[in-house]
């Protein structure tokens, strides 16, 4: 039973279905396929979508982990609107906003004062090419003698961005494949800390920990310690795992090594962070602090592209004694309307205590997902925190065989979804075994959701999943 005119986009297989008049595509948009125009959604408020064919849809995942909020909020609409009569746009080589200052203050507030300075972009691919410049620039600040220092490492089956130097430290080989002779040499993959297909059967997490952190350790002694940036990991793999948490004591034992040597620590927050995970920092379950932090979908909540770096005191205090200056700028760097919008929902999120609401309800989700599907012969493991949860398809739940990745189970059970009676929208995704072969959904709702829209999250998919394998 497998599809037929396929196409793999790294992320998940999509069906390509010809949408032309007269031999001629309707969108003059460039879509992720050419032949195959998104539907339309005309409205969207609180947590549904109205779509263009009248169907009214049960947004569960905020796009990709994006819409905290949910959709609409009249105090974000206002605060852009506050901006635009204000200053839509200058440039920041020249010229400081309210917005871009306050913005600031709030995100290093809410770490306690532990990051020093926010870098305000337009992506989390952006923040996390920022990241990878500031790396090597601290190095070059702290000593002018360590222009060795240019690697970085990264994990297998992660996903740090699109561009090229995101790409490059991103370890999901289907996303990667076609762009590999353009990507960095300068960036290598240790495993991935995913308990579920990594921890060997009857070995502790101490042992597991001691593992991979020595797998960390000889990775750097194969570069020469002294050529080595950073390491760089998701505390909560989002997209190209399925929200695969680490285990306890892991960012501990990997921060160590990197302290060994002198390197940083990059957290790659983009889609965990800024209260996803009932923490409004991933890193602070860790008992961790990082030297670069990527944020990125949870800090606009999609009301503005917007993303950033929270830098901490260390890689500042360098660039304090040395040039004062990040050698890296861009265009949209600060937005003014982007910070105006960021900065309203984080106080919406501190005010309304929006990040104890994602830990309660958390921990109803995981509660009724693990009680619904556990025993369901084709999930093999359910895992995340907060209100981010990922669910793992198999074959063959014993022996965890993955299902062929030409079947694309991920998009279909996505496509049942969003289909009536069930109008849900829940995130696919592939590649979750190696970056080939693997499927999973995720689950991501909006940090203000009542327990009554947790049980509705959770029955409506659970009977998707359930309806899908029993006609599949």
């Amino acid at each position: 039973m497998k599809m037929s005119n396929v196409l793999n986009d790294g992320n998940v297989i999509v069906e390509a279905k010809v949408n032309r008049v007269n031999g001629t595509p309707k969108s003059s948009i460039l879509h992720r396929h050419i032949h195959h125009d998104p539907i339309t959604v005309k409205a969207a408020s609180g947590n549904y979508l109205e779509l263009s064919d009248g169907r009214k849809v049960l947004d569960a995942t905020g796009g990709a982990a994006v819409s905290c909020l949910g959709h609409g909020n009249q105090r974000v609409r206002e605060a852009i609107a506050r901006q635009m009569g204000e200053v839509s746009y200058c440039h920041s080589l020249f010229f400081g906003t309210t917005a871009g200052e306050a913005l600031g203050k709030e995100l290093i507030n809410g770490t306690g004062g532990r990051m020093a300075r926010a870098f305000i972009v337009s992506s989390g691919s952006e923040a996390m090419e920022a990241a990878m410049k500031l790396a090597r620039q601290y190095f070059l600040e702290l000593s002018p003698s360590q222009p060795a220092r240019t690697n970085f490492i990264a994990r297998k089956e992660s996903y740090h961005g699109t561009t090229l130097g995101a790409l490059s430290v991103g370890g999901h080989v289907t996303r990667r494949k076609i762009y590999e002779p353009m990507l960095l040499g300068n960036t290598s993959l240790v495993s991935a800390c995913n308990a579920y297909r990594g921890q060997l059967k009857g070995e502790s997490t101490e042992g597991y920990v001691a593992r991979l952190a020595k797998e960390l350790e000889d990775e750097f002694l194969r570069l020469g310690p002294e050529t080595v940036c950073a390491f760089v990991a998701e505390p909560i793999v989002g997209a190209a795992l399925g929200c695969v948490p680490a285990i306890p004591g892991y960012f501990k034992a990997m921060k160590g090594v990197c302290d060994k040597y002198s390197a940083l620590l990059i957290l790659d927050e983009v889609m965990s962070g800024m209260g996803r995970c009932g923490t409004l920092h991933a890193w602070e379950q860790e008992g961790i602090v990082p030297h670069i932090q990527t944020i990125g979908k949870g800090l606009g909540g999609g009301y503005a592209p917007v993303a950033g770096l929270l830098i901490g005191h260390r890689v500042l205090n360098t660039l304090d004694k040395g040039t004062g200056a990040f050698a890296h700028g861009q265009t949209y760097q600060g937005h003014p309307i982007a910070c105006a919008a960021a900065l309203e929902v984080q106080r919406i999120i501190r005010e309304e205590n929006l990040v104890e609401n994602v830990s309660r309800m958390g921990t109803l989700m995981s509660s009724m997902l693990k009680q619904r599907l556990d025993a369901h012969p084709h999930v093999g493991n359910i895992r995340g925190k907060g209100l981010f949860w990922g669910i793992e398809f198999v074959r063959d739940k014993e022996t965890k065989e993955p299902f062929d990745p030409s079947l694309g189970i991920a998009m279909r059970v996505h496509q049942k979804g969003i289909d009536p009676p069930y109008n849900i929208s829940i995130y696919p995704g592939s590649g979750t075994v190696d970056g080939k072969s693997g499927d999973h959904v995720l689950i991501s709702p909006a940090y203000n959701v009542t327990e009554a829209d947790i049980r509705l999250i959770v029955d409506t998919t659970a009977r998707v999943i359930e309806d899908f394998f029993a006609e599949f």
